[in-house]
C-alpha cells in the first residue's frame, strides 16, 4: 500500500559500558560535541544497524536486499540492474530519443538511467528508504531518500574513557621472541559509562511515492529502529537499546506542522536528585499531548517484543 502519510519521529535510545560510535578521527574514542561534551552518533551509524537488520529479517528476499553492505561492490550491482532490465550498455540506446550513438561506452543514458533508478529502487530497501548515489559505473542516477536522520545527541555531557586491556598471546613468533615467551598484547577500550541519546527523524510522502517505499517497508523501518541493538551485539558497543519511539502521523501527506514544534513537545531530562545517571530510569520522557497541533496524532507502538521480521 502506498504512503500517504508524513512522519516526524523521536528515537531514544542509550548505551552502557560502551562505545555508541567511534570516531576514526580521535582514536576511535566516542565521538562529543567539543563545545559541551555531549556526545554525538552519526545518522549513517544508525542506517547502518537498520540495514542490518533488514538483511537479518528479509535475508535478501525480493525488494528487501541491501546495496550498501560488508564487501559490496556496487558498480556490480549498478550493472545488474541494466541485466536485469535486458538494457545492453554496449549497444545502441533502445529508444532514439536517447541518441543515435552511445555517449560512453557502459554507461546508460536519457531514459535509461531512469528505468535502472527505478529498478535499483525495486530491488534494495536501503535504496528507496534512505536514497543513494549511483550515478557511478554502468550509471543509475541518484536517489533522494524519504526517510532521514538526524546525529543523535546525548541529553547530558557524556564521560570517555579509556581501558587498557591485555590480550594472552601475540600475533608473530618475532613479537614472541621480544617478550621472552611473556606472549602478552597490550590494547585499549573507549567507553561511555552512561548516555541517553536522542535522534529526530523524517519520512517525506512525496519522496516515498517517488522511490516505492509503501507502508510496508516503513512498519520494517519502525521495527529496525526498534530492534537494531537486540540483533547486532557487538562488546566495543556494551549495552545499548532503544527505550522509546515516538511518532507523530500527519493527515496531509506535505504535513501539518512544523517538525520543531512537534520536536519541542517532547521533553527528555534528569529525574530531581540525580547526579550522576547510570540507568534509563534516571531520566523521565513527558510528551505535551494537549498542545499537538490540528492534523497531528502521536501512532502508538506495540510493546517491545523479540526481534522478529
Amino acid at each position: 500500500m502506498a504512503l500517504k502519510n508524513r512522519y516526524d519521529f523521536v528515537l531514544i535510545f542509550d548505551v552502557q559500558d560502551g562505545n555508541p560510535n567511534g570516531d576514526p578521527d580521535a582514536g576511535n574514542l566516542p565521538r562529543v560535541d567539543p563545545e559541551t561534551g555531549h556526545g554525538l552518533v552519526t545518522d549513517v551509524c544508525l542506517k547502518r544497524k537498520v540495514r542490518n537488520y533488514v538483511l537479518l529479517a528479509r535475508n535478501g528476499e525480493t525488494r528487501f536486499d541491501i546495496f550498501v553492505k560488508e564487501k559490496a561492490i556496487l558498480n556490480r550491482l549498478i550493472e545488474g540492474a541494466y541485466k536485469a532490465l535486458d538494457i545492453d550498455l554496449t549497444a545502441v540506446p533502445q529508444k532514439p530519443s536517447d541518441g543515435a550513438k552511445r555517449k560512453d561506452a557502459g554507461r546508460g543514458q536519457g531514459a535509461e538511467v531512469e528505468r535502472a533508478r527505478m529498478k535499483m529502487c525495486a530491488t534494495y530497501y536501503d535504496v528507496r528508504t534512505f536514497g543513494a548515489v549511483m550515478s557511478t559505473g554502468a550509471n543509475a542516477g541518484q536517489v533522494r531518500g524519504p526517510v532521514q536522520l538526524t546525529f543523535s545527541r546525548s541529553v547530558d555531557p557524556i564521560l570517555q574513557i579509556e581501558h587498557s586491556i591485555t590480550r594472552m598471546a601475540v600475533a608473530t613468533e618475532g613479537d614472541a621472541e621480544k617478550q621472552s615467551g611473556d606472549n602478552r598484547t597490550m590494547g585499549r577500550k573507549s567507553t561511555v559509562p552512561y548516555g541517553l541519546y536522542v535522534c529526530h527523524g523524517f519520512v517525506s510522502q512525496p519522496l516515498a511515492a517517488q522511490t516505492g517505499f509503501d507502508e510496508a517497508d516503513l512498519a520494517l523501518f519502525w521495527k529496525g529502529l526498534e530492534q537494531m541493538f537486540e540483533v547486532d551485539r557487538s562488546a566495543g558497543r556494551g549495552l545499548m537499546t532503544t527505550r522509546n519511539l515516538i511518532l507523530f502521523k500527519h493527515e496531509a501527506p506535505l504535513g501539518d506542522a512544523a517538525a520543531a514544534t512537534l520536536f519541542d513537545l517532547v521533553t527528555v531530562k534528569r529525574k530531581p536528585g540525580v547526579e550522576t545517571p547510570r540507568r534509563f530510569t534516571d531520566y523521565e520522557v513527558a510528551i505535551d499531548t494537549g498542545s499537538l497541533p490540528k492534523g497531528v496524532t502521536i501512532e502508538p507502538r506495540p510493546a517491545p517484543s523479540p526481534a522478529s521480521g
